[in-house]
């Protein structure tokens, strides 16, 4: 029977359900390895086939790691919290629980078809109770914990509470708040609870915090940096402007500088490890405090480069700085608000990209430069972040790109400072022309040394200290949505407590609508008696999406029985799992999931919850598969409207024309299927073409996949017509794994015949199952061990598109061979089984492995001595003629080869019975007779 992969796919597909062949166990004595994707949100529109990329990846190296006698936990879930499901909640009034589940559905369904060898026992969706009560548990150990710097961990925050009590804030070093009071023992146990509340809070992990988010609206809500674009909304394009809001925050800048240190220990792409440097931003500099003039205010910057003090010839502050509306003077006040009107209307990362432009507006006060007393205009300008540092800068122009493009704008001096590597006699000469203000301190000093003296010199002042910045922020944890994980938190009194742990899981309260409520309140206010203890009331907001995806691979370690245990994983899980070996996923998490979990994985090792520093050992960002957009040629007429006459590809400079996109799915090899083209849309039902050569021929670009462009291909449609193991080697065979590249369905037909030439191999030409027990020959043999050892290397090193390719080669090798010698098709099956699970698991069955599954066979062992070339096809030429080649082992000496050419019965008829004149014998080379 020739290949029906339709028949096959269905067939192992359901046994390896109903087997449960990917169940892992906790226990074994084979080696462990963890092989993760990171999971997809349930979108309403399923998988196109650039989704499947990465898992089909990790799927192949999962499978190889269990041929090769490894316990493979290789699972597999839902971040199934999010805000399309919540808009789409909005609109229709369905429940999003309802949503998702539709969707999961559908997802499940077109993962089963790819054949992944998922443990789904282990499935997590997000927003499932049962696991969002771990999510809320980790916030909540978040809340009772502190950032200890002397022991350079977390630490219960009842050992901050003891230390109070006992010793005041003598001798605590502490990641906290700026405005963290100095008390004894005495003072802290005769302040209230809600004083001690209070204070405790500036010290917390997870905290309340006055916050200048991204604020929508139009969607109710606070959005991330990457949901903002250009000002607006990614989603549904609503205006979003900067707003100060009280929000949870965590504080991740607490590990900041293990998170930079952890980056030494792990294997992940260097531009991504760059990524979250730069994010994190370390700098050793100094902190300046500058007084205000006439007033007893204290404007505080942050300088990596307190040398160029002298330089400095105005202060720029965030338009959102606390000190803004005091600070400006009455004539300055409308400026001022108009100024800070526009810049709410940018979200932060417009303001940090935008380096051509400059905006500001003067306060009309001025402050002193703490070392020569020189009065400094102090501006705002949204180019200053208030998140960021202290919010304010010190502008030196002429040590600056963009202070001096904003001082050059607004007619500001540029004060030239002094070069530290001139010499002290030149520098007072340059001095003397007024080129050069004289600091008085450190002429002729290199800036490694004149450092320390400066900052000594302001700390005598009071002025100033050394300090390490970080330009990562505090994580801002909290969302105005309804489809989230409610916060284990009740207030009392204004202040934030949590709920008892037995309480836990907080579920999501029914609401009337998903909608802010009419006095502003996020959609849980719309909940009805929705009180802790029918008393006090919750916190409204709900946890950020990435929540539950910081601790998601935790709660895959614990077993289907497990997770009835009341832990979020059992401890022998987690000794015996460890962490993650393999994660695969996209680089665009690399400021977002990938350094929250890093934090949160930290944080439960500090409280012993966990035993490794890092979640995820080696990680491999996936390329994008992008889609090939096709194009059809609308003719305009004189005024320039679309016609509905459309010309083909190679005769549209012959017209004035407007490209369209059209349905990459009603065009095969670039030639439009016009009767479904009429029914594309219905404005074409009446379409006139233009063709050539009797079609219709299609323009073609390379673009981004997406519904808009009409260039999405459904996996499902690919699937039907080629079968799962077709797309899985075609995917592969695009390119690098790590390297984007275009999708072109024209292509997959050659891998399509690949596997039909594959299943001949095992069958005669009427189809029917023939293999024989025969000796295999050493060329059949070399055959089998290329293929082993180049699949092997190229797994091991993630290099799935040259396998593909050899597995081309391997098989047009055997099929001219005429091989079909079990020793040599059952391995190969082996070799393939990763790629092409199903194809394999039926031919390893027809030939005689009844039982089981092939996915815990043993992956073949290379044999060099197989590739040793101890034979050589001399060409044999006659009277410089090519006439044959003959297969002559090498270890024959020049005399001994002619002795067999010449006897060769093909030769003896080229010879017709003459003899030789001369035989030149080339060892390894050539043969050439000469009648």
């Amino acid at each position: 029977m020739d290949y029906q992969f339709r028949d096959i796919e269905n067939k192992w597909q359901q046994f390896w359900a109903e087997k449960q062949t990917y169940k892992v166990d906790n226990t074994s004595e084979k080696p462990k390895y963890y092989v993760l994707d990171m999971f997809p949100y349930p979108s309403g529109a399923g998988l196109h086939v650039g989704h499947p990329l990465g898992y089909i990846a990790s799927d192949i190296f999962a499978r190889f790691k269990r041929l090769r006698g490894f316990n493979v936990l290789h699972p597999m879930g839902y971040d199934s919290f999010g805000l399309p499901a919540e808009q789409y909640a909005i609109q229709t009034g369905q429940h999003p629980a309802i949503t998702t589940v539709d969707n999961i559905a559908t997802y499940r369904r077109q993962l089963d078809q790819l054949g992944f060898s998922f443990d789904w026992g282990r499935e997590v969706r997000t927003s499932d109770p049962e696991y969002y009560k771990w999510t809320q548990w980790i916030f909540m150990q978040l809340f009772n914990s502190w950032y200890d710097m002397e022991a350079d961990k977390a630490q219960p925050i009842d050992l901050l509470v003891s230390h109070f009590q006992t010793n005041g804030s003598t001798g605590i070093s502490a990641v906290s708040d700026e405005d963290t009071q100095s008390f004894t023992a005495e003072e802290w146990n005769a302040m209230s609870e809600p004083d001690q509340q209070e204070e405790l809070l500036k010290y917390r992990l997870t905290f309340l915090k006055e916050s200048t988010v991204n604020w929508c609206a139009a969607l109710g809500t606070v959005l991330a940096n990457d949901e903002v674009k250009e000002g607006f909304s990614e989603r549904g394009g609503h205006p979003v402007e900067q707003k100060k809001m009280w929000q949870w925050s965590m504080r991740i800048t607490a590990y900041a500088d293990r998170l930079l240190k952890g980056l030494d220990t792990i294997d992940w792409p260097e531009p991504l490890k760059e990524m979250q440097r730069n994010w994190i931003g370390k700098s050793i500099g100094a902190s300046v405090k500058f007084q205000v003039e006439n007033s007893d205010k204290i404007i505080e910057v942050f300088t990596t480069r307190v040398d160029t003090i002298y330089g400095v010839s105005f202060l720029v502050i965030a338009p959102e700085h606390e000190f803004v509306t005091s600070l400006t003077t009455a004539e300055q006040k409308n400026e001022i608000e108009d100024y800070i009107i526009k810049t709410k209307k940018k979200s932060e990362l417009d303001r940090m990209a935008d380096t051509k432009t400059v905006s500001g507006a003067f306060t009309g006060t001025y402050a002193l430069n703490p070392l020569n007393g020189e009065k400094i205009p102090v501006w705002i300008a949204d180019y200053v972040l208030a998140g960021y540092g202290t919010g304010a800068v010190m502008a030196v122009p002429s040590g600056d790109q963009r202070d001096w493009l904003f001082a050059k704008q607004f007619n500001l001096p540029v004060i030239q400072i002094l070069d530290a590597q001139k010499d002290i006699e030149e520098t007072a000469d340059a001095t003397k022309e007024g080129k050069y203000i004289n600091s008085g301190i450190i002429n002729g000093l290199a800036y490694d040394e004149a450092l320390p003296v400066l900052i000594q010199k302001l700390e005598e002042l009071g002025a100033g200290k050394a300090k390490v910045q970080y330009r990562m922020r505090d994580a801002i944890f909290g969302r105005q949505r309804y489809w989230g994980e409610p916060v284990p938190v009740y207030f009392k009194d204004g202040l934030p407590y949590l709920i008892d742990e037995s309480e836990l899981p907080l579920l999501l309260p029914e609401v009337d609508k998903y909608l802010p409520t009419e006095a502003g309140d996020p959609p849980l206010g719309r909940a009805l008696g929705w009180k802790y203890k029918g008393e006090y009331a919750y916190e409204l907001s709900t946890m950020p999406g990435w929540a539950g995806s910081s601790w998601y691979w935790y709660r895959y370690m614990a077993s289907p029985d497990e997770r009835k245990e009341d832990v979020f994983a059992p401890k022998q899980a987690i000794d015996y799992w460890k962490d993650v070996d393999l994660y695969i996923g996209g680089s665009e998490h690399a400021t977002g999931h990938l350094l929250y979990s890093r934090f949160w994985n930290k944080f439960l090792k500090d409280l012993g919850h966990v035993n490794e520093e890092e979640p995820f050992k080696k990680l491999i960002n996936q390329g994008m598969i992008q889609g090939r957009s096709n194009f059809v040629y609308r003719i305009s007429d004189e005024e320039g409207r679309g016609t509905n006459t459309f010309v083909s590809h190679g005769l549209k400079d012959e017209y004035k024309t407007t490209a369209l996109h059209v349905d990459v799915n009603i065009v095969e090899n670039e030639v439009l299927d016009l009767e479904k083209f009429k029914s594309f849309r219905p404005e074409f039902a009446n379409a006139e073409f233009i063709l050539e050569s009797g079609k219709y021929l299609c323009g073609v670009e390379v673009e981004k996949m997406s519904k808009s462009k009409f260039n999405v291909v459904n996996p499902d449609d690919i699937v039907e017509r080629y079968g799962a193991d077709t797309l899985r080697l075609y995917e592969m065979f695009l390119g690098p794994l790590e390297q984007s590249k275009p999708w072109n369905t024209n292509g997959i037909e050659g891998v399509f015949k690949f596997l039909r030439k594959f299943w001949k191999l095992f069958h005669d030409d009427q189809f029917n199952f023939r293999v024989t027990d025969a000796e295999p020959t050493k060329a059949e043999l070399k055959s089998l061990h290329k293929i082993i050892r180049k699949v092997e290397e190229d797994i091991e090193r993630f290099s799935f598109n040259t396998s593909v390719s050899s597995f081309m080669i391997c098989v047009n090798e055997l099929t001219d061979l005429k091989c079909n010698k079990r020793a040599i098709l059952e391995e190969l099956v082996v070799v393939l089984a990763p790629y092409a699970p199903h194809i394999t698991e039926e031919l390893w069955q027809l030939l005689g492995h009844a039982e089981g599954s092939l996915s815990y066979a043993q992956f073949p062992t290379f044999v060099p001595e197989y590739l040793v070339e101890d034979e050589f096809a001399y060409p044999i030429s006659i009277n410089g003629k090519m006439r044959m080649n003959l297969t002559v082992s090498l270890s024959l000496e020049p005399a001994d080869v002619e002795k067999v050419v010449l006897e060769n019965p093909d030769v003896q008829k080229y010879l017709d019975g003459k003899t030789p004149k001369k035989v030149i014998v080339v060892k390894g080379r050539i043969v050439n007779i000469v009648v």
